[in-house]
């Protein structure tokens, strides 16, 4: 393992700092205004974000997140991991300034992957040019998100079409957005690995019927977590995705790279708010001298770096085993970091916070509005408990096996290496 980023790599990270500290740091809480107020119907991104976005594209600094060269820079995910982290000190608006945020990042690679040349012409390329953006609709409100097998929403397939039925929530981003991928049930009497499926459905389609962003800590605007409601919604059958029965595998795509993209972005927000903890305790005086001479102040900046940079290398090693080894071989280091990041993400900012006190808590500095987006890290992808019932599985199995093979009996050839009794 060498993490040593290649001067690709490097070129595209200072350049991407520049554009951060020119364009996205100054624009940041307009934007985040903007995106509230703006994003509707039609209206896929507010215009100060149009501007944004028009200017990284004219510069390179455009799709860095899909290792297929024929759409990007064909970075692998570890490289892309450090370029993320940086994208991640605003992980709102700057993941939008460059096309690379979730879930349009999860969902234009599996449609470069399974997508048919006809869905790939309708949809990929006006999302990988940054006209439209999408949603991905999975989670139901009557069954638990962590097991995707007992879901209920149907397709029906009759003649040329779909029909399909259900009710889903959390589909974020649906408010302006042009296409929906949806995860449905196909054949209920399929292994229960083989019942479901992925379709597209643009969002103008008779029987998409958006209910409501859902409110999620006070906060119901911009493209939102949405409620949705599928009446009979019919679409073509050539809008089906990939092989009929193949959505769990393509959800496990889509999963593994989303959640290195997640970890390193959360890394990047820890490593905004470390830095605006040390600045304020450099600055700010209490009880007769500077808060950084404070020991509990030292121990919050302490603990701060020695948990980022350990997150930071897991979350590394990991994509790198993606890369190196498969996504089935680094399913385990995957678990792992999606526990790790997201919850030292939230430790450090509420570090952040009590450093900044009554100032932490107001929309005067970004840290109240990082620590709302980051918190949904716990349950997004996977709640940290399920993450940690399979770790533990994973590696119980591992020792119960190597139990196994200690306890059986040596072959014969092992037998005539042993020492004869004295």
């Amino acid at each position: 393992m060498d993490f040593n980023p290649s001067p690709q790599v490097e070129s595209l990270r200072e350049r991407i700092l520049a554009f951060m500290d020119e364009h996205v740091y100054p624009n940041e809480r307009e934007a985040m205004e903007a995106l509230d107020e703006e994003v509707g119907p039609g209206v896929a991104y507010p215009q100060i974000l149009v501007e944004i976005r028009e200017r990284a594209k004219s510069e390179g600094l455009w799709n860095l997140f899909i290792p297929d060269e024929r759409y990007g820079p064909g970075l692998t995910n570890w490289e892309y991991g450090m370029l993320c982290e940086e994208m991640g000190r605003s992980p709102v608006v700057a993941s939008m300034a460059f096309n690379c945020s979730a879930p349009d990042t999860g969902n234009m690679e599996i449609l470069a992957e399974h997508g048919t040349e006809e869905q790939k012409d309708r949809w990929l390329a006006p999302l990988l040019d940054g006209q439209i953006r999408s949603c991905f609709s999975m989670t139901e409100p009557a069954v638990s998100g962590s097991d995707p097998t007992t879901l209920r929403t149907r397709a029906v397939r009759e003649g040329d079409e779909w029909v399909i039925n259900g009710h889903k929530w959390f589909t974020s981003g649906a408010v302006g957005a042009a296409v929906a991928i949806v995860m449905v049930v196909t054949d209920p009497e399929a292994h229960p690995y083989a019942r479901a499926s992925m379709i597209l459905v643009p969002t103008d389609a008779d029987g998409f019927n958006l209910i409501r962003p859902v409110p999620v800590m006070g906060h119901d605007r911009g493209p939102g977590h949405c409620e949705i409601r599928y009446e009979d919604c019919r679409v073509p059958a050539s809008n089906l995705l990939g092989p009929e029965g193949g959505g769990f595998v393509i959800a496990q795509d889509r999963l593994g790279p989303g959640r290195i993209h997640h970890c390193m972005r959360a890394i990047g927000t820890a490593e905004r708010a470390i830095e605006m903890m040390c600045r304020r305790a450099n600055e700010r005086e209490a009880f007769g001298g500077k808060l950084a001479e404070k020991q509990f102040i030292q121990d919050f900046v302490a603990k701060s770096r020695m948990e980022v940079d350990q997150a930071r290398l897991l979350t590394l090693h990991a994509a790198w085993k993606m890369d190196t080894a498969g996504k089935r071989a680094a399913r385990q280091d995957i678990s792992m970091i999606k526990v790790v990041a997201a919850n030292v993400v939230m430790d450090v900012l509420d570090r952040s916070i009590q450093v900044h006190g009554a100032l932490g808590m107001t929309d005067d500095t970004p840290l109240a509005a990082m620590w709302r987006y980051s918190r949904m890290l716990r349950i997004a992808d996977g709640p940290d408990e399920v993450h940690k019932m399979v770790i533990a599985r994973r590696e119980l199995g591992r020792w119960a096996k190597r139990a196994e093979e200690e306890a059986s009996p040596p072959d014969a050839a092992a037998a005539e290496r042993q020492p004869a009794a004295t």
